[in-house]
């Protein structure tokens, strides 16, 4: 985070809450007349908007007024836990035949027939 962003922040913005990772997230204290008021949030550490909840992020997005109390939302059984993004890391997903993976596919089987017009 920028300089910049920590005095506008500390200038024109007012807390109103906090997610679990340490994000925090902050609203204009006078908005203009007529015009929406600024939403936005510091990261705790690397900046990566996947990180933001759900229901933090239909608050940043004016989808909702109602300021979260916590940052499950609605959440379901299926639902998996958040897992940073790595790409560009030496743990980012390679598919089978992927140069940095040994760059071997396995065999055509055959089962294959291109399309042809009629």
């Amino acid at each position: 985070m920028s300089i910049g962003t920590r005095l506008y922040t500390m200038i024109k913005g007012e807390q109103v809450g906090e997610d679990s990772q340490g994000n925090v997230y902050y609203r204009e204290k006078r908005s203009l007349a007529g015009h929406r008021e600024k939403r936005w949030v510091l990261y705790d550490g690397k900046a990566d908007a996947s990180r933001v909840p759900s229901a933090w992020h239909s608050w940043l997005h004016h989808t909702t007024d109602s300021i979260p109390t916590d940052d499950i939302g609605r959440r379901w059984e299926w639902q998996k836990a958040h897992r940073p993004n790595m790409t560009g890391t030496a743990n980012a997903y390679r598919p089978p035949g992927h140069l940095l993976k040994a760059g071997r596919r396995d065999a055509a089987t055959g089962d294959y027939e291109p399309w042809q017009p009629t």
